[in-house]
């Protein structure tokens, strides 16, 4: 996948537009992995740079979902997820 970067001129305030108010933005390393965890409240990722692969391990057909540039991925609270980075790393803005 090309290293293709959002066009969106503010992330952050579209994040915030969506109602968020702690709003950030988060980079991880190529290949970074996250084991299964959950946040208290919803969150709301916007990616920018790169792609994600997240799974639900707790549904009951679990699968693997891969995003990238653009896409916004919701997290529901309490909802158990892990999350696999791409090979190029992936620059996201969070929305708690």
């Amino acid at each position: 996948m090309a290293n293709h970067a959002s066009k969106d001129p503010n992330p952050q305030q579209t994040v915030r537009s969506w109602g968020f108010s702690h709003v950030f933005t988060w980079s991880d390393s190529p290949n970074a992995y996250y084991p299964p965890h959950s946040h208290r409240g919803l969150t709301t990722h916007l990616i920018l740079r790169g792609e994600l692969t997240i799974c639900y391990p707790q549904d009951k057909d679990p699968q693997k979902k891969t995003f990238g540039v653009g896409d916004r991925i919701d997290v529901d609270a309490d909802k158990v997820h892990e999350v696999w980075i791409g090979v190029e790393g992936c620059t996201y803005v969070i929305g708690e």
